[in-house]
């Protein structure tokens, strides 16, 4: 099985990864007689432009469980996974303007970093082993494992070998050049990513249209409107949606818990993923300055809002062809869709003209390096920064922090390539695997480092005790509640971890000090903003105790995250306002580097719209 690959197609391909290895080896070359610093190498000397941090970040993110997870999704369940992808740009928008300028003011390398300024040594040091772990033991593995079933769909090659040449192929330029390299390559491969994946669903919907891609497209709407019950085109699920295929029935509900996507956990996935992973926020964190960083996860913002129309519309489409046949002539198609993640590569196999076919494979393997790419870099970079210069050799020269991150690089490439099969070789989704482990700690980071960053008053034993609460807590919860949606239980974890860090730091009376740098200024400003999203929180609190069990259909019972969210938020800034007292290790920043120019905000205002109408279109 090649998926009718011709010599043009293979040339392609072959093209694109010789220049993708010969771009980024030449982009991490050294002037004569100057040696690359640990600041080069983890953070790309700090010198990115907003264009490249935002297709780097999209770049790291997209990867085989988007062009063949999400698109088997959009066969199976329809648009309504698309939540994932655009509440992710409102959620960049918030990273932008309120998380990195303080990353940035305080100079931070790394997220344990952080943890060790504003906690202890004893924090940053089990989130930097907890990272670790899940860097080569989930994410390495997990991606490697997804591109490589990939190509065994589409080409035929073995899993095994699809591992080891993919690990490979990131490994060549990323463990070399550092994140320069990562970053500079991300650029390329963002347009062969999204280019390649504009082309797929272009000739899809083209077969469709007879010829013309929106005729095609609104065949494929007008299919789906038309027939009864068909949620493929709806945003809100209510429980009880039950889906049949070949692999049998299941209620949508379980996997998009209807307004839970608006009001829900997809907040803290979101907000643990994009401000607090370190792969991904590493991209801004090398910007050269902070405007050019908010312009960047801008740009990120409106990517994301294009990344359904690549991956999710094309399975969607799919799944109007197997349903419809009288909609477009289906003679001559080669293969089938026995289960929903094999719908991109059919579309690719039969839709895809000759030379295109190459360009499509190309963006498909674009994503999965690129992600790979940034992981190693990040791996190393915490090793590096985090553990061998904070306890193995504090006086560690540049010239040997840059050595250790290319070993340790290295090193997790070869253990990652060799864990894939024992870990993923059995799992019949191994897109589950990454949620599964990934989410449960999610609610614990958004706590540990909302409070780090925002609330002076917050304690490193309310940091500690949040942190040993999150895994037992989201075990204990699916324990008990193994019928519920895991984005509900996820919420109710985060409530639970805020009352157990809120309670504990305002209990712990260690190692305060009076909080007296705050202007009587910014003291009322925080107080007048805290009592906003306390009237938030409320409003919250009331509508879920009236509607939660009229809409529990619904999930509308997500509702109180939110309202726990905006409780968590007014709480830090009304005690960061009033409070006498703050803890030792507490950031002060001036607010002026909260302030967004007219531009920044007409570009998240632009974000916000496009949703709307998106949301409106599609509820």
């Amino acid at each position: 099985m090649n998926a009718g690959f011709t010599t043009l197609d293979y040339v392609i391909f072959a093209v694109y990864c010789v220049v993708i290895v010969f771009l980024g080896l030449w982009l991490s070359r050294t002037k004569k007689g100057e040696e690359k610093t640990s600041s080069d190498y983890f953070l790309a000397g700090r010198t990115l432009p907003w264009w490249a941090i935002g297709a780097s970040l999209i770049a790291a993110n997209i990867s085989a469980e988007h062009f063949i997870g999400m698109s088997g999704s959009g066969f199976r369940i329809g648009i309504g996974i698309a939540a994932y992808e655009w509440m992710a740009a409102v959620v960049l928008i918030l990273v932008a303007f309120f998380v990195l300028p303080v990353m940035l003011e305080k100079k931070v390398f790394t997220m344990p970093q952080l943890l060790r300024d504003r906690y202890s040594h004893g924090v940053s040091l089990a989130f930097s082993i907890l990272w670790l772990f899940l860097y080569i033991f989930v994410n390495l593995t997990s991606v490697a494992w997804l591109g490589a079933l990939a190509m065994n769909q589409i080409m035929g090659v073995p899993v095994v070998t699809g591992v080891i040449l993919l690990m490979a192929f990131a490994g060549i330029y990323s463990i070399f050049g550092g994140l320069k390299s990562v970053a500079w390559t991300d650029v390329l491969q963002v347009i062969f990513l999204i280019g390649g994946g504009l082309i797929t669903a272009y000739f899809a919907l083209s077969h469709v249209g007879d010829g013309n891609a929106w005729e095609g497209l609104q065949t494929v709407f007008g299919a789906i409107k038309e027939t009864p019950g068909d949620k493929h085109l709806n945003m809100i699920i209510p429980e009880g949606t039950i889906v049949t295929d070949k692999t049998g029935s299941f209620d949508i509900f379980q996997d998009l818990p209807g307004l839970a996507l608006i009001f829900g956990a997809i907040w803290i996935t979101n907000i643990g993923y994009w401000a607090f992973n370190q792969y991904i926020i590493q991209k801004g964190l090398a910007a050269k300055n902070l405007k050019e960083a908010k312009k960047g996860l801008l740009f990120a913002g409106y990517l994301k809002i294009l990344i359904p129309v690549i991956v999710v519309i094309p399975g969607i489409t799919a799944y109007v062809l197997f349903t419809h046949p009288e909609l477009a002539d289906t003679t001559g198609l080669a293969g089938t869709i026995d289960k929903a993640d094999d719908a991109y590569p059919w579309l690719l196999r039969n839709f895809a003209p000759v030379g295109v076919k190459g360009i499509a494979f190309a963006a498909l393997v674009a994503a999965i390096v690129s992600s790979l790419a940034s992981m190693l870099n990040s791996t190393s970079t915490i090793f590096t920064m985090d553990i061998y210069k904070n306890f193995m050799q504090k006086d560690a020269t540049e010239k040997q922090l840059v050595k250790v991150g290319r070993i340790v690089s290295l090193v997790s490439l070869v253990i990652a390539t060799i864990a894939a099969k024992p870990l993923l070789g059995g799992l019949d989704q191994a897109f589950q695997y990454i949620q599964e482990y990934s989410g449960y700690i999610y609610p614990g980071v958004c706590v540990v480092f909302g409070m780090a960053i925002f609330w002076k008053r917050a304690t490193n034993s309310a940091a500690l005790w949040a942190a040993i609460a999150t895994l037992p807590a989201g075990i204990l919860m699916k324990l008990a509640f193994p019928g519920m949606g895991f984005q509900l239980r996820m919420g109710y974890v985060f409530i639970i971890l805020v009352l157990i860090a809120v309670t504990v730091s305002l209990l712990d009376k260690k190692h305060l000090v009076p909080n007296t740098d705050e202007s009587e200024a910014n003291k009322k400003k925080l107080v007048k903003v805290s009592y906003v999203m306390l009237a938030m929180a409320a409003v919250c609190f009331l509508l879920g105790a009236i509607f939660s069990a009229p809409l529990a259909k619904y999930a509308f019972q997500a509702i109180f995250l939110m309202g726990t969210l905006f409780a968590f938020v007014g709480i830090m800034l009304l005690t960061n306002g009033k409070a006498k007292m703050k803890d030792a290790q507490a950031y002060e920043y001036d607010l002026n580097m909260f302030q967004v120019g007219p531009g920044l905000m007409a570009g998240a205002i632009g974000i916000v719209v496009i949703l709307v109408v998106v949301y409106a279109y599609f509820w």
